[in-house]
């Protein structure tokens, strides 16, 4: 390849990575939903459930950081800070290490990923990378994850989207719970309104997770909707940031 095209190659996927990186916080609120779920099931579903974050490092010398972009598990988000523990070891950077516990901003990550019976949703970064690769670099860079990473032209956000549309608003496991979840609710009224220690009630969790079933259900028995967490935020708040816009009437 001549220097010329290397430079235009590169320039198109950097800029194919930016983007990458802005769908992947679009649709972050999808990951979340899936964890949340994965959470209540009895017997696990997920193979694996990532978020990429890019780590800095000022070095002497250098005009520009050291960056690396690296994966953390064990995720928990309160709708506005996503933390997690460090699953790769760095490369170069010495100011992190695997095994630590990160905090990052939804607007600081490049990149989510879930595997579930070995197929993958998100993975924006990663298909960016197989969208240039011949199809049996494709082959071997999928046999080395162990997993289906489908069309890189058609990435896929919700479990079983495909079967069915109506999972992009509503996860399916929410709708199945509205029976135990009214039940639990009703007879347990102290549950609707309290609030821990950081001023989050249920319904700002529920909200969080996109799950208009319990939200419903909170608000007839009398969840307070104008509640404010410690830094704030509405249930109403959390919708809009998290683009949950099947929520949006109802919270207003």
């Amino acid at each position: 390849m001549k220097e010329e095209n290397k430079t235009v190659f590169y320039a198109e996927q950097n800029k194919k990575m930016e983007e990458a990186y802005v769908k992947a916080q679009a649709t972050f609120n999808y990951f979340w939903r899936e964890v949340y779920w994965e959470s209540k099931r009895v017997v696990p579903a997920h193979d694996l459930a990532l978020v990429k974050i890019p780590f800095q490092q000022v070095v002497e010398g250098r005009e520009t950081p050291l960056v690396e972009h690296m994966w953390i598990s064990d995720i928990d988000f309160d709708g506005e800070l996503i933390t997690g523990v460090l699953k790769n070891s760095p490369n170069k950077l010495t100011n992190v290490a695997e095994g630590d516990t990160i905090t990052r901003k939804l607007s600081e990550i490049s990149d989510w990923m879930l595997s579930i019976d070995r197929k993958t949703y998100g993975g924006y970064t990663i298909q960016v990378l197989r969208s240039g690769m011949t199809e049996e670099a494709r082959k071997q860079h999928d046999n080395a994850w162990g997993l289906d990473f489908g069309d890189p032209n058609n990435i896929l956000v919700a479990y079983q989207q495909e079967e069915n549309e109506e999972n992009l608003i509503e996860h399916p496991m929410s709708k199945a719970m509205e029976e135990p979840a009214r039940d639990y609710f009703t007879g347990n009224l102290d549950v609707v309104k309290a609030a821990d220690e950081n001023g989050v009630t249920r319904l700002h969790s529920e909200t969080i997770a996109g799950n208009k079933t319990a939200v419903d259900i909170l608000l007839e028995l009398g969840a307070d909707k104008n509640a404010k967490t410690n830094t704030g935020k509405t249930a109403l708040d959390f919708a809009i940031a998290l683009n949950w816009s099947h929520l949006i009437p109802v919270l207003q």
